[in-house]
């Protein structure tokens, strides 16, 4: 269980920072790490509780740090960003 959860925590970096570097989001990597990082862990403990998910722990991972980065106002770091530069 515990490998489950680090492998968890591990996807949800990379989806963040990847997701980060491909210009998915404009939260900044470390803020896009966190989201997917935060969703990740609601959904790991999500399915240990309910068991609700996907079959797969990665899907469960994958899913849920893409859901966290959707659902958090991923354009309002880059207004903030711009009116800096005014």
């Amino acid at each position: 269980m515990f490998m489950v959860l680090m492998g968890t925590v591990i996807i949800a970096g990379i989806v963040g920072y990847v997701s980060e570097r491909s210009g998915f989001t404009n939260n900044g990597i470390l803020q896009s790490i966190i989201i997917c990082v935060g969703g990740a862990f609601l959904a790991y403990f999500v399915r240990i509780m309910f068991g609700i998910g996907f079959s797969s722990p990665g899907m469960n991972a994958i899913a849920s740090s893409l859901g966290a980065l959707i659902i958090v106002p991923t354009h309002w770091r880059s207004t903030v960003r711009d009116r800096r530069r005014r």
